[in-house]
């Protein structure tokens, strides 16, 4: 199966794309339109993808990213038991705003795993790009942690991530995945126009409007 997957499928710009790269591509796009969409079946086709690219990665010289793939099976898992049941009174959860201390958590969070990963890459490893995939890495993480809350920022998260993303996959050869997070970039500025359409519309909907003054018995 392995030996399969990392095959080549066909040959693009001069460079074969593996099985892995041509699956990870279409489950990839399935992922984050049904994301956009809340679609609760995005986390299983989530992890499917992840696995994927996880081998694509590896075999790439992308160990960050390879490693990321593991921590997103378990941020999958997460995310697809908290969107049935991590909402109010064990009900599905609601796109809702990223607090002002989530985001100061969030940014440390950004700083420490980006240097962290740097370092062990730059260190211990054979990667070309340490930093760029030090960067991308910690990016997708806050990202992922932001989408399983479906907090609405996280889509500027993955926005940033995916145009680090485009130009670092063409660098290393991988252009189907290039192209895949071109149209992960499109998808993810409508799911972020969409996810504020909904909060914008639940924020309306929650709104009394102003009544008569009560009469005095």
């Amino acid at each position: 199966m392995l030996d399969w997957l990392t095959g080549t499928a066909f040959s693009l710009a001069g460079t074969g794309t593996t099985w892995a790269e041509l699956l990870g591509f279409v489950t990839g796009v399935v992922n984050v339109w049904l994301v956009a969409r809340q679609h609760i079946a995005n986390w299983p086709i989530g992890i499917a993808n992840v696995l994927l690219l996880m081998l694509l990665f590896w075999t790439a010289g992308l160990y960050a990213d390879a490693g990321l793939q593991l921590v997103y099976v378990v941020l999958g898992l997460y995310g697809w038991w908290h969107w049935l049941f991590g909402g109010r009174r064990r009900s599905r959860l609601t796109v809702a705003r990223t607090g002002r201390r989530e985001w100061w958590v969030l940014a440390a969070a950004g700083v420490v795993l980006t240097v962290g990963l740097w370092a062990l890459l730059d260190r211990a490893t054979d990667s070309t790009v340490p930093l760029a995939d030090a960067l991308t890495t910690a990016l997708s993480l806050l990202a992922t942690y932001g989408q399983t809350r479906k907090l609405v920022e996280s889509w500027w998260l993955w926005i940033v991530a995916d145009l680090i993303y485009i130009p670092l996959y063409a660098y290393k050869g991988l252009w189907l995945t290039g192209g895949l997070y071109l149209i992960f970039l499109a998808l993810c500025l409508l799911g972020l126009r969409a996810w504020r359409g909904d909060l914008r519309a639940r924020s309306a909907a929650t709104v009394v409007p102003p009544g008569p003054a009560p009469v005095a018995a």
